[in-house]
């Protein structure tokens, strides 16, 4: 991305913020909390927080980095697969997703923060705060990142400044980031019952995520080694939202519940306003449908199996 770009683009934002004053307190105010909570989960863990929990929320996000190599392999040698095979795959990863939210974030988080405060009211309030934060932050980083979907073109604001490459490097940011945060905070606990399930699915799902990457390059007339190259090194932003979430979810007493509802509703945002509308573009709303209920019912047996 060039510095004409970047000035191109932080123009267009400040614009689109002036005219849309809604669309910039839904970025503003969830990241002022983030940054709030960040800052004080920094120093818990500089007055002593085991250094453990964060490398293995780490090792967690290399985990989907590596799974989406995995799935970026056979680019290597296709150009593409049936559009309808595609779309039932993100529809399963899709089904996985949501039920880890539920399985392994959303509840947890509950019975967490109940048995903080004595009260399941307050601990179903504490998680609920997240998930409004969550997806209020996936709201406005939607609004004002410059991405394209394979089907539906641009969004967000400077997209057309921007080369077709570094909207595809966006969109692909906009599904991994909470992905990985959701990783980091599971572990940040070091409680393996909601780490390993969640990490699981989210490494699972990953494959089919990091094949479509890659493919979607191919089409675009990316040489084979480059595709799966970019698609790799897409995968290097769960690792680094890894360590977001560890932190975030690593200060005071609250921020444990808090942050499952918050990589909870960033992950749900993701898959109600991105995967599913993408899915669903093609015709193939059946398939992909019950590729997101099988998902669904894995995952849901993974949790079970796991805990």
């Amino acid at each position: 991305m060039t510095i004409a770009e970047t000035k191109i683009w932080l123009k267009s934002a400040w614009r689109h913020g002036l005219a849309h004053p809604i669309s910039a307190l839904s970025l503003i105010i969830p990241l002022s909390a983030t940054f709030g909570l960040l800052v004080q989960s920094i120093i818990s863990i500089s007055l002593g927080h085991p250094i453990e929990t964060i490398k293995l929320a780490i090792a967690a996000g290399f985990g989907g980095f590596l799974a989406t190599t995995l799935g970026a392999i056979p680019a290597l040698v296709l150009k593409g697969v049936p559009q309808k095979i595609e779309d039932t795959m993100l529809g399963f990863a899709a089904g996985m997703m949501l039920a880890a939210s539920a399985f392994s974030l959303i509840i947890p988080g509950i019975e967490v923060g109940q048995a903080m405060t004595g009260s399941r009211s307050t601990g179903v309030g504490l998680v609920a705060c997240g998930l409004i934060l969550g997806s209020f932050l996936m709201l406005g980083l939607e609004q004002f990142t410059p991405h394209e979907h394979q089907h539906a073109g641009g969004f967000g604001v400077g997209g057309k400044a921007l080369r077709r490459t570094w909207l595809f490097v966006f969109a692909i940011a906009l599904h991994n980031l909470p992905e990985g945060m959701a990783m980091g905070v599971s572990f940040s606990r070091a409680d393996w019952s909601v780490g390993l399930p969640i990490s699981t699915a989210i490494a699972i799902q990953d494959i089919p995520e990091g094949l479509a990457v890659a493919l979607t390059m191919r089409a675009s007339n990316v040489r084979p080694i480059m595709a799966f190259f970019v698609a790799s090194l897409t995968g290097l932003l769960e690792p680094l939202g890894a360590l977001v979430g560890v932190t975030l979810a690593s200060g005071t007493q609250f921020a444990y519940p808090i942050g499952l509802g918050f990589a909870a509703g960033a992950m749900i945002f993701v898959v109600s306003h991105e995967v599913i509308p993408e899915t669903h573009r093609n015709g193939h709303q059946t398939p992909s449908t019950m590729g997101l209920m099988f998902g669904f019912l894995i995952m849901m047996i993974l949790d079970t199996a796991m805990t």
